[in-house]
């Protein structure tokens, strides 16, 4: 077994946009086109955790792995952390963890993630991209990420906070987060462990809790701008793009 291993976690209760999971791109499921582009980064294992056989049932129909989860789980974290134990038994040194709604990412960003964590600079490696229009720096759905350098330059910098609401004085270093975390084992073990936090809970942004406990969290660039699918609005905006 790799190293390194990406776990997706994917459920079809989400309040703002139920069943996305299985709405259909170009005649596939949203979570097969994830699933797909995770195996083409050619990184390591990809497993999908699910509270949802439907979703476990279609993965390994198309020759995937998935994990069936308990129901209750706080976080989309708590969810993969739960497929690293039981499916993995914690053994891999690098996890993954790929959000279910991003059909559009570049598997070259979750090659760039891996290779900079490996290098062993922080316990959790994400990535953002350009903020492209004043629409998107002041949409809430748009997280942000504020870094200490400008990475479009510098590749990888420290994050100093996450928002979804940002001002335009407030940093020259503001970016568009993107949905992809690579955690060490150690952090990912953690993070689990800790309490939820304050501002995790007030901006309901997880990435917050490793943040308040002072965990390193290193923030890449990259060019692509993957959309997550949050709303009907946003899986149209997405179909335009793969439909073409």
């Amino acid at each position: 077994m790799s190293n390194t291993i990406i776990i997706i976690p994917s459920r079809l209760g989400a309040k703002r946009f139920p069943n996305k999971p299985l709405k259909l791109i170009n005649n596939k499921e949203m979570i097969l086109h994830v699933y797909e582009l995770a195996v083409r980064s050619k990184v390591g294992e990809v497993l999908v955790v699910t509270p949802d056989k439907a979703i476990a049932e279609l993965i390994k129909a198309n020759g995937g792995k998935s994990f069936v989860s308990e129901k209750i789980h706080e976080t989309g974290t708590d969810r993969v952390s739960e497929g690293f134990e039981n499916f993995y038994s914690n053994k891999p040194k690098i996890i993954i963890n790929l959000q279910g709604d991003m059909p559009n990412l570049d598997p070259n960003t979750i090659i760039q993630l891996n290779n900079y964590l490996k290098k062993g600079l922080c316990d959790i490696g994400t990535l953002a991209s350009s903020l492209k229009t004043k629409i998107e720096s002041q949409d809430k759905n748009v997280v942000k990420v504020i870094t200490n350098e400008n990475i479009e330059k510098s590749g990888f910098s420290e994050a100093i906070d996450f928002k979804r609401e940002v001002a335009d004085s407030e940093s020259k270093f503001i970016y568009h987060h993107v949905g992809i975390y690579a955690f060490t084992k150690e952090a990912l073990i953690r993070y689990v462990n800790l309490k939820r936090s304050k501002l995790e809970l007030e901006r309901n942004l997880e990435q917050m809790r490793a943040l308040e406990n002072k965990m390193k969290i290193h923030v890449g660039f990259t060019s692509s701008n993957p959309l997550g699918i949050d709303t009907e609005k946003d899986l149209l905006e997405v179909k335009k793009l793969m439909e073409l």
